[in-house]
């Protein structure tokens, strides 16, 4: 079979790979560098934009489940993110330079594989037996309204921030300290930054008085709950920042044992530790302002900025009004969606569906049809979410054991969790490997 895949983040790449391990042949196109988007900064494969954060690596985590199934299906996501993984505590963080450079290697190495550089802006097939969409929440406007179209003009979107990055030898230490929540990993994951009562609340005045990035007169800023920006969470109220990204729990002063009012935390960007991500700090500040601001957390009075926090378009479909679980348009069951595009949310969830994509492709050229895979999988749940949710009230969303189905009962928690990750394990082994 011959397939057109469009876009080649994590989902377009994931797919392609998988399909070519198959063998099918596989023109993938990304429009960059010829033409790039507000987030992205090169023209590598799988470039990651926000987070360097795979999320949790506990497999009783609905996405750690989800990594593990990914895994036994034989994903190039996680293999190359495996590859370029740093220290994070109990989560699975990667070095975002390594993991896409190591992506593209191993797409433009690929066998069955055409890489095609340059922008599309048409749903048409032409000679390909298959057509898949993976130009994820920065899909080009020409693009987003040829989609548009073919949907039938009611096409999503809503808008997603960056956290900043800064560089590790401009950070105060002395007014640091290095340890992950309640002692987890090895304790060199992450460094807090402690804020005192008067600390926090001056700070979250600063917020609350930024100037931010205007929207234009078109646009709308919905935002996706788990990624919220930094200031829309302090409008929330004075204590909101320290139930969420700014909690203390678990972040008691290694040396003092004292637990201060509020915590910033700074994720490694990088093996050799040159660059700290601000977690849950994404934010649509103007950039003067985010110096301003963010300099007012202990320690980084001075910190120079490697990347200033930013808004950008996140587009999505009506996944319940327009796709079946297998990620099959149900205009055209030769149009497939694959990634974040889809109403799925993380690096995780869209490489998934890429993955996904492929097999149902696979699927329906060995036998004409393709079946989706269980709801109690972790995988099988992401076709429920954007087939089964609501149309009137569909919004993207991670994986989540309220999205797998339950097929244990009412039992504790912690065995339910344990019996469900043994089911879904048990259904993914006898599948076996796309292409293996």
């Amino acid at each position: 079979m011959k397939v057109k895949v469009i876009g080649a983040g994590l989902a377009g790449c994931e797919c392609a790979l998988a399909l070519a391990r198959h063998g099918h042949l596989v023109e993938l196109c990304e429009m960059r560098p010829a033409k790039s988007t507000a987030a992205h900064q090169t023209s590598n494969l799988g470039e990651l934009v926000c987070s360097n954060s795979f999320r949790s690596a506990a497999i009783t985590n609905a996405v750690g489940l989800l990594k593990a199934e990914m895994k036994m299906l034989g994903s190039a996501v996680i293999a190359c993110a495996e590859g370029a993984r740093v220290p994070a505590g109990d989560a699975f963080a990667v070095d975002r330079e390594r993991f896409a450079a190591e992506m593209t290697r191993t797409v433009e190495s690929a066998p069955g594989i055409r890489l095609h550089r340059e922008e599309v802006t048409s749903l048409d097939r032409g000679d390909y037996d298959f057509l898949v969409v993976a130009t994820g929440p920065l899909t080009s406007e020409p693009l987003f309204h040829t989609i548009d179209e073919f949907l039938g003009r009611d096409g999503l979107y809503f808008y997603d921030a960056i956290a900043p990055i800064v560089a590790a030898d401009s950070l105060d230490m002395s007014k640091l300290y290095w340890k992950s929540r309640y002692g987890k990993g090895d304790g060199s994951d992450y460094l807090n930054a402690p804020m005192s009562q008067e600390e926090y609340e001056a700070f979250v005045s600063a917020l609350l008085s930024a100037e931010l990035y205007p929207l234009h007169d078109f646009e709308h800023a919905v935002h996706f709950e788990g990624c919220l920006p930094v200031e829309e969470i302090a409008s929330r109220g004075i204590e909101t920042l320290r139930f969420g990204p700014m909690k203390p729990v678990g972040l008691e002063h290694p040396v003092t044992g004292e637990r201060p009012h509020a915590v910033v935390q700074l994720r490694k960007e990088d093996l050799s530790d040159e660059y700290f991500n601000l977690v849950g700090f994404q934010t649509k500040m103007k950039v003067p302002e985010q110096k301003r601001v963010m300099q007012m957390i202990p320690g980084l009075e001075n910190c120079s900025f490697a990347r200033f926090g930013s808004m950008h378009r996140n587009t999505f479909i009506n996944g319940p009004k327009h796709l079946r679980p297998t990620f099959q348009t149900k205009a055209d069951d030769r149009i497939f969606f694959a990634g974040q595009i889809t109403g799925v949310e993380g690096y995780v969830e869209s490489s998934a569906v890429g993955l996904l994509v492929a097999r149902y492709i696979d699927e329906i050229a060995r036998s004409g049809s393709a079946t989706p895979l269980p709801y109690h999988t972790a995988l099988g749940a992401l076709g429920r979410h954007v087939s089964e949710s609501s149309p009137e009230r569909y919004q993207p969303s991670n994986v989540t054991w309220g999205l797998i189905a339950d097929v244990v009962g009412r039992v504790k928690k912690i065995e339910k969790r344990e019996r469900q990750v043994a089911a879904a394990m048990q259904t993914i082994s006898e599948l076996g490997k796309i292409g293996g």
